[in-house]
């Protein structure tokens, strides 16, 4: 596991680096993500290209030193992740006459790519975020992972291409824009995040899953390698379902523990983390190292539940109970995701990462069981809507809808109103979206919405249904889930926060395999009158304690309301109602006003949609002011925000969603 940063040149840059600047470059966007990588750092720099790397030793920790080549050195790759499948994929390429000189599954990358070229990369199983720099024909290949596990960034600037696991790598280049992009605002106001292509930089850009990127001599190439599977096509039993999908996954989890350092888990207590514990503890022989975060609050609170199972399996297991002060990490947590990012499980996941990076540098986790097999709440109907649409003609609908169109902003019905009065897509949008188009006029400043695309965030994440109509309604759901709020909130959170603390998080339930098989499932199997999760609870049940099985779903969530109301609600006054904040010229001081007295008098629970303009607030401290040497915070003008929104705002393709609520 480790960080990736890199640069090429093409022919009509004026200026070429020269040999000392391109190594202090490679050096500055190396440094920045040390974290990722602690044991290492390995650098080529030759004319016109530079490859870096920051290494966290997990394989081959003697002979695994990156950047990596192949027999003449015209090829070499610097590597983020892992590839589960590199020893099969050796003895092929041994057998077609490649001759390795490591032990890593780095080097079977480079040896691919010269037998197969662009096809190698649907060939790896694993996790990864790569770039193979080919001398022979001065061609950079930059590659992610089929589901979005590892993260990748580039850039174009003035001829350059750059490219890194973390944004902050790509805001070392010397030219670099930081303006803002104000679409990508408006997607992280909907969803917490911002959106799958894009980032809150305008100049910076995020490869998607199972995409690949060419460059060469300044022509930019993109490409999408794999994609979900559009049919289910399993033909067995349910018996049959389950015996297979148990095979898939003990296969998966057996992949997942090649290391050689000490690895453990994170267990929640859930089926998915509890379920992937049971095939370690079977798999492993020895005693697996868990690792579980709690709560004061109860509703929020699974310790119980991880301990039951930790002592089913035997583990060495260890528990930390999070505070309030937990929001002393905030401005960290800001700076490890480069850009907006509130979804606030982000703050147990940076714990437990914390306490597990003492005992292990390897965890696995049971991220993806709830996008593969239907686990969210949301994948079922809510009862008051079932009965809305069983009682109500289709007309009534749109005069639910014109309703609440008409209803003022905070008045009981209306957000009932507004759900019913959708269509199925319509309504899943809005279960899961937070700022809504129809309060954006009241919260965002006219500057930011004269700047905006004329296309809502909303509409341009429901095209994510389209590939998939033809399928059963859960099944839309769930292949929604698992092209946006999986790879751009999911996993996002769980690198960044796992990495802040040099720590590999392996998911086997999102192993290349494992995700083949659950596509090809049909919904029947994966929610059954009303069950969610059916085929994987059942392949749980011969492994876990009955209770574990069929409990209420509680999510990763954290008690904002309750610390927002309690020691922490000077964090409002002291960041949303600071006179920084409120001329900035992004949003109208009016309505952040309300929001926040609304929220603090008891009247409405607005923690969440709070709790977001907070980050912002944070990160724009962190990443505009301080960049632009406005660090007294003083905050910026409705001038300075004119002049750093874009003057026409570029397509950016949305994506995610967001844990129902």
């Amino acid at each position: 596991m480790c960080g990736i940063a890199g640069f090429v040149e093409s022919s009509a840059v004026r200026s070429p680096f020269d040999a000392a600047t391109a190594h202090d470059l490679i050096e500055r966007m190396c440094d920045v993500i040390r974290h990722r990588g602690p044991d290492d750092q390995g650098a080529l720099v030759d004319s016109g290209v530079g490859l870096g790397m920051r290494r966290l030793s997990i394989i081959d920790l003697s002979t695994g030193h990156q950047p990596i080549h192949n027999e003449d050195r015209t090829v070499w790759v610097v590597f983020n992740g892992e590839i589960y499948n590199f020893r099969e994929l050796r003895s092929e390429l041994v057998a077609a006459g490649h001759r390795f000189y490591t032990a890593s599954d780095t080097e079977t990358i480079v040896h691919a790519y010269e037998q197969w070229g662009t096809a190698a990369i649907g060939r790896l199983r694993g996790m990864f975020g790569l770039a193979i720099w080919d001398m022979r024909s001065r061609t950079l290949l930059i590659a992610r992972d089929r589901i979005g596990i590892k993260p990748l960034h580039y850039a174009v600037v003035n001829g350059r291409f750059f490219f890194g696991s973390e944004i902050k790598s790509l805001l070392e280049a010397p030219d670099l824009p930081r303006d803002l992009d104000v679409d990508a605002l408006d997607h992280y106001l909907s969803f917490l995040y911002t959106p799958a292509d894009g980032s809150i930089f305008k100049s910076v850009r995020k490869l998607p899953p199972g995409h690949l990127l060419v460059w060469r001599d300044g022509q930019l190439t993109v490409h999408q390698y794999w994609q979900l599977a559009v049919d289910e096509t399993y033909a067995g039993s349910e018996a049959d379902a389950v015996r297979d999908l148990r095979d898939v996954l003990s296969d998966a989890v057996r992949s997942h523990l090649v290391s050689d350092v000490p690895l453990g888990a994170f267990l929640s207590g859930g089926i998915d983390s509890s379920l992937v514990v049971g095939l370690m503890a079977q798999t492993s022989g020895g005693r697996v190292k868990t690792f579980s975060i709690g709560f004061d609050e109860p509703a929020f609170d699974e310790l119980a539940h991880a301990r039951r199972v930790a002592q089913h399996f035997g583990t060495d297991h260890y528990e930390l109970v999070v505070k309030p002060d937990a929001l002393s990490i905030l401005d960290r947590l800001v700076r490890h995701f480069d850009e907006p990012f509130a979804d606030s499980s982000a703050i147990p996941t940076w714990y437990v990462s914390e306490m597990a990076r003492r005992h292990v540098t390897v965890v696995l986790s049971g991220d993806g069981g709830d996008e593969l097999f239907g686990g969210y709440d949301r994948y079922v109907p809510h009862p008051r809507v079932l009965a809305f649409d069983r009682y109500s003609p289709r007309a009534l609908r749109r005069v639910a809808a014109m309703a609440a169109a008409r209803l003022p902003h905070g008045v009981r019905g209306k957000n009932f109103l507004r759900h019913v009065g959708r269509d199925a897509r319509g309504r899943y949008i809005d279960s899961i979206r937070f700022f809504g188009a129809d309060e954006k006029p009241a919260l965002l400043s006219r500057d930011v919405l004269r700047a905006l695309d004329a296309v809502d965030p909303e509409v341009r994440l429901a095209r994510h249904f389209e590939r998939y109509a033809h399928l059963a309604w859960p099944t839309q759901m769930m292949r929604f889930d698992a092209e946006t709020y999986l790879p751009d909130d999911v996993l996002t959170k769980v690198d960044r926060m796992s990495m802040a603390h040099s720590i590999e998080s392996r998911v086997p339930l999102l192993d290349n395999e494992v995700i083949t098989f659950a596509s090809r499932l049909p919904a029947s199997l994966k929610i059954a009158n009303g069950r969610r999760k059916h085929v994987l609870k059942e392949v749980a049940a011969t492994l876990l304690p009955q209770e574990i099985l069929d409990r209420p779903k509680q999510g990763f969530g954290v008690p904002l309301g309750v610390w927002f109301r309690g020691n922490l609600r000077e964090l409002f006054a002291d960041t949303l109602l600071s006179s920084a904040s409120l001329q900035r010229g992004y949003f109208q001081p009016s309505f952040v006003r309300r929001l926040v007295e609304a929220h603090l008098s008891g009247k409405r629970d607005h923690s969440l949609r709070l709790w977001q303009l907070v980050v912002f607030e944070r990160w724009h401290r962190q990443y505009v002011d301080r960049a632009s040497g406005s660090a007294d915070d003083r905050g910026c003008s409705s001038d300075a925000v004119r002049n750093r929104l874009p003057l026409s705002a570029p397509a950016v393709l949305s994506t995610p969603a967001v844990q129902s609520r």
